[in-house]
């Protein structure tokens, strides 16, 4: 099938291609926005790194032909939904939802289709989040909604899928039965490896959540101590809440100064079992 030839249709096509490279990086810049804001408001972030590409005029007649589909414009927007990709690359498998729930619950964002390989894998193995969705592109006088697709996996799932892909290309998509089932088998070596990495993160996650609290126990435990303890070395030295820190005390009166007495400062001091000149 050969591309468009009359100027007309080269001119379309010249234009649908721009609405599909500026949905695209309308689309990156939600992922980096949501991407930092994570890392800011969890110290995490759950974005190993995102890859984008546009079809090639020659890969849309390609997808056409397969299809049995002539190449026209209207073809070309129809009947394609991948001309604009990104490819979200996670550490674990729970963040693969998080951000696909995120992109959805945008305003301007329109999910038109999900296939979710996560739930569900293919019979070969594969595993992946797939969506197809609308962007509006504001033009001079219109706007436009254009649709991207975006593929989420963990770095295992694209470590396979990379690979599987390589084998079969070699093959001609034809690979032998014995390299199918090798190639199953390792899917399933992924996915084991997914859950585990997950379970891992999980562990390490509940117990920092445990040792934060025990830091909030033990600041409260002080911030308590010293407010008590304050409030009867107030009443017990007629404490001036105006003068500076009591250099000997700064742990016990903070900016205060109390007079010395060597009969109470000896009171005090056996308190906290410290020697006395």
């Amino acid at each position: 099938m050969n591309l468009p030839q009359r100027h007309s249709d080269l001119k379309d096509l010249k234009k649908v291609m721009f609405l599909y490279d500026s949905a695209l990086k309308e689309v990156e810049t939600k992922i980096e926005i949501l991407n930092n804001e994570f890392k800011m408001a969890h110290k995490y972030n759950p974005i190993e790194h995102i890859a984008s590409r546009i079809k090639t005029p020659q890969s849309i007649a390609k997808k056409l032909r397969h299809n049995n589909k002539e190449y026209t414009i209207e073809n070309v927007i129809k009947q394609i939904n991948e001309i604009a990709g990104i490819r979200i690359i996670c550490s674990f498998k729970s963040d693969i939802f998080r951000i696909a729930d995120s992109i959805s619950k945008q305003n301007d964002v329109t999910v038109l289709k999900i296939k979710d390989y996560i739930t569900n894998p293919k019979s070969n193995g594969y595993s992946s989040y797939h969506m197809i969705i609308s962007v509006p592109i504001y033009l001079t006088n219109t706007v436009v909604d254009t649709k991207v697709e975006i593929q989420i996996r963990t770095i295992a799932m694209d470590y396979w899928a990379s690979l599987e892909h390589k084998i079969y290309y070699k093959f001609e998509g034809n690979a032998p039965m014995n390299i199918r089932e090798e190639l199953r088998e390792c899917a399933d070596v992924v996915a084991y490896l997914d859950e585990k990495m997950l379970s891992i993160n999980e562990k390490i996650e509940r117990y920092n959540n445990s040792l934060d609290r025990e830091s909030d126990k033990e600041s409260l435990l002080e911030i308590n101590m010293k407010e008590s303890f304050g409030h009867v070395l107030e009443e017990d030295f007629n404490v001036d809440s105006e003068h500076e820190v009591y250099k000997d005390y700064p742990y016990i009166i903070e900016n205060k100064k109390a007079p010395i007495n060597e009969k109470k400062d000896s009171k005090i001091l056996n308190f906290f079992k410290l020697k006395t000149d």
